[in-house]
């Protein structure tokens, strides 16, 4: 659609505004049959007016073309009164395709083709729902229980099931205050829905879904099937067990079928970024991690530069929010300088996420080395990345290529790009990617690189943290128009 003129930009925006509105309905019919619609990877589910809106904006500045609502809402009208069996359907991509379809189908008739293999099929989802239990509620605890919340769909999916926590000296208080701080969150914002606290039966009622809260200070005594719970996926976000022998622990108890640690697993516990190296999960795996908030940033940049220049080494910086394993005020602390005011200063420690790297992508085991520097603020952190590759290139072909890696490649989900060069850490609060390339920043001398990429370690960790659960009980949805080859 051509640009309008100035005398119109009120008028288009107004026109724009009502199909987006009119989407929002459609939307949700699709997504409560389990049919969910993205925009290069972006989810419109349960998104407001000016969400959609941004999101279209999102792909018109980073792809550089005029996809907008007038293209959109056609396609996503048709989808809707189409018998359609469960799928993830990327409307920004069918949309574009269909703009450079040379064929001159009508948008019905192109979107019944590209749809072909999910129309008038048994509309059963093939996977099984699967029980999921939530071990240890906090920050990442309770961001993957949102996110577990949000993304029920028609419940086929990943169910969240129970949370596990250590006895407190009052039940009822406990389960109200923690509602409380599932309701609320200074750096997130409010919860998505409705909480019910039903103190009778220890659960909370969020969104229509009974949580149950389980109190146990034994992981390998809880008995799942006297709370309805059965073969479960636990979700181990407490990082006090980190190997085999630990978090073993959990499959002891009954009812229990699958572990998934938010963190880099030790020893023989085998780690996964997803969309980087999802396709090393197998059915019998019973342990995995996934990795640390820094690990899964740079892991697919890593990767995508490998891939076209081939890195010969190279260093990586971080510059971290403060975690709640710092002291408020200076203090005692088992590791070197964490002891200090996380507020008040920048602590210099250690980075486990370089030797991580070798483990992932073994092309580079022993390449790189890394450190990190907490910093006074409570959320989203920058890796700085300074490669030497072998092949010489340019500032302008490696942001084009990273921006074309950010939208049509396999690690789309991962992989995020902002051109803008007024950003800071609080523009991207609330993130679902891994990282964000701040392509304004990029440095490129010949065969030398620095990237900077930024990264929600909260709520983006925790994005991809799920995106692991999900491959780990084997939910998989027919991606329409067909993605690349990956690890995915």
């Amino acid at each position: 659609m051509a640009k309008p003129g100035l005398d119109q930009v009120f008028s288009d925006w107004k026109q724009r505004e009502a199909l987006a509105e009119a989407m929002i309905p459609l939307i949700g019919q699709l997504y409560r049959r389990n049919v969910v619609i993205y925009i290069h990877g972006v989810p419109l589910f349960n998104q407001s007016v000016i969400e959609m809106m941004k999101a279209h904006r999102r792909v018109r500045q980073i792809e550089k073309n005029e996809l907008s609502e007038f293209e959109t809402h056609p396609m996503i009208a048709v989808l809707a009164t189409l018998d359609l069996s469960p799928a993830h359907i990327d409307i920004g991509k069918l949309a574009g395709a269909y703009m450079n379809d040379p064929e001159g189908l009508t948008v019905s008739d192109y979107v019944k083709r590209a749809c072909a293999e999910i129309m008038g099929v048994d509309a059963q989802i093939t996977h099984a729902p699967r029980d999921v239990v939530v071990y240890g509620f906090g920050r990442i605890g309770r961001l993957v229980t949102r996110l577990l919340i949000e993304k029920a769909g028609g419940g086929q999916n990943l169910v969240p099931k129970a949370v596990v926590l250590r006895p407190p000296k009052d039940p009822i208080k406990d389960l109200k205050k923690r509602a409380s701080l599932l309701r609320r969150d200074s750096i997130h914002g409010p919860f998505a829905g409705t909480i019910r606290v039903d103190t009778d039966n220890q659960v909370l009622i969020c969104n229509g879904m009974a949580i149950k809260f389980i109190y146990a200070s034994d992981p390998s005594n809880i008995n799942y099937p006297e709370h309805g719970i059965q073969d479960a996926l636990i979700i181990d976000s407490t990082g006090v067990w980190r190997d085999e022998a630990g978090l073993s622990q959990h499959l002891l108890s009954p009812g229990t079928a699958k572990v998934l640690l938010t963190t880099s697993g030790k020893g023989a516990v085998k780690n996964i970024v997803s969309g980087v190296n999802s396709n090393l999960i197998e059915a019998t795996d019973t342990l995995i991690g996934a990795a640390s908030c820094t690990t899964n940033a740079i892991v697919p940049v890593l990767k995508a530069i490998n891939d076209r220049y081939t890195i010969e080494h190279g260093h990586m910086e971080t510059v971290h929010a403060y975690t709640d394993d710092q002291n408020l005020h200076d203090n005692t602390h088992s590791k070197e300088r964490r002891g200090r005011s996380a507020p008040l200063n920048m602590v210099l420690t250690e980075s486990n996420a370089t030797s991580s790297v070798g483990k992932l992508l073994p092309e580079l085991a022993g390449k790189l080395t890394g450190n990190s520097i907490r910093v006074p603020v409570p959320n989203v952190s920058m890796a700085i990345l300074n490669l030497t590759v072998e092949t010489e290139t340019t500032r302008e072909d490696v942001s084009d290529y990273l921006r074309e890696v950010s939208l049509n490649s396999s690690m789309q989900r991962q992989i995020d790009y902002t051109e803008s060069s007024e950003v800071v850490s609080s523009d991207f609060v609330g993130n679902r990617h891994a990282g964000i390339i701040d392509s304004h920043a990029t440095i490129v001398n010949g065969q030398q690189m620095v990237l900077y990429v930024w990264y929600d370690n909260e709520f983006g960790y925790s994005c991809q943290v799920v995106r692991c659960a999900q491959k780990m009980a084997g939910i998989r949805y027919p991606l329409i128009p067909a993605q690349p080859a990956s690890a995915e």
